[in-house]
Formats: C-alpha cells, sequence, structure tokens
C-alpha cells in the first residue's frame, strides 16, 4: 500500500503537467509601429523634396528623400505610388544653416551647431482632419569649431535626416 502512494503522486503529477503547460500561455509581441488604418489607405506619395535652403549642400536632397521612402516603405505596409496616393507627402529643405554656439576662455567660438530645417505638407485623402500644410520640423548636431564642416558634414547629415524622418513618420502616421 506504502508503494502505491509512493508511484501514484508522480504519476498523477506527471499526467497534470501537459494540462498546466497548454493552460498557461504568454504572447509576446511589439504594439503596432503605425496607427494606419489599412482596409482605407493602401498607397502613399512622397514629392521629392528641393533643396530651397540659402546654402545647398547636394547630396543633403537626395539622403533625405531616400531615407523618407525608406522610412514608410520599410515600417509600414503601404504601397509607395509616384502620385495620388491615400496619403501624400511634399515639402522642401527650407533651412541648412550653422552658428556659433560655445565661446571657450580666449572668447572664440568652441562648438559650431549646424541646424536642419524641413517644411512638410501631409494630405490624407481618407481622412482630411489629419492634413497639416507647411509644418516645420527641424534638427541639429553640434561639432567643434576646430573642425571643417567639410569633415563632418556626411555624419551631421545622416543623424539630422534620420531625427527628421522620424519626426514627420510620427506626426503622420504614428500619430505620437
Amino acid at each position: 500500500m506504502v508503494w502505491i502512494k509512493k508511484i501514484l503522486l508522480p504519476v498523477i503529477a506527471l499526467c497534470a503537467l501537459p494540462f498546466l503547460v497548454t493552460s498557461c500561455k504568454v504572447q509576446i509581441g511589439l504594439a503596432p509601429i503605425s496607427s494606419i488604418d489599412y482596409s482605407k489607405v493602401k498607397t502613399i506619395s512622397i514629392a521629392e523634396f528641393q533643396n530651397q535652403a540659402d546654402y545647398v549642400y547636394a547630396p543633403l536632397a537626395i539622403e533625405f528623400n531616400q531615407r523618407l521612402k525608406d522610412m514608410f516603405i520599410q515600417q509600414t505596409r503601404l504601397k509607395l505610388v509616384n502620385s495620388g496616393g491615400d496619403l501624400e507627402l511634399s515639402g522642401a529643405i527650407t533651412g541648412y544653416n550653422q552658428y556659433n554656439q560655445g565661446v571657450d576662455a580666449s572668447g572664440y567660438s568652441s562648438e559650431v551647431k549646424l541646424t536642419l530645417t524641413v517644411s512638410v505638407t501631409y494630405v490624407n485623402n481618407t481622412n482630411h482632419e489629419e492634413d497639416f500644410d507647411n509644418q516645420q520640423f527641424s534638427a541639429f548636431q553640434t561639432y567643434e569649431s576646430t573642425q571643417l564642416l567639410t569633415a563632418v558634414q556626411d555624419e551631421l547629415i545622416t543623424l539630422m535626416v534620420r531625427d527628421i524622418t522620424e519626426q514627420i513618420f510620427n506626426s503622420t502616421v504614428a500619430n505620437w
């Protein structure tokens, strides 16, 4: 009789284990990046943003336009079309400036602030309440005044373009 108690308890535990494991489900996932209703919105058109800043650096417009398109293609299920999309983005690069920011003990500039500004018009053809016109998005980076802009410009542009395209994405489809 003692041996039955010793065997019966582990057998019951082994039989109950599969039921216990299958009844405890944990789902892990990421929250949706965008708040797009894909039953209504299927396409996006992104016009080429021209560089209308006083100081024109040719690779800036190319990098900005490509990064903006990549952001929407990679993080949504929207199809990029040339014109007439359910969502439409257009605008221009309106500012690319550098300013002396910090002054050292000698009275000379120690730090330079590089600023990028983009004006964006957004049209949501499925819900015009979300539209905006000529909204300004801006980002900046600083660098040591001992460096030439030409030496650090490409790296700083990459950082500023990433920042601004994320701001545009969040203001249009992420609704943050």
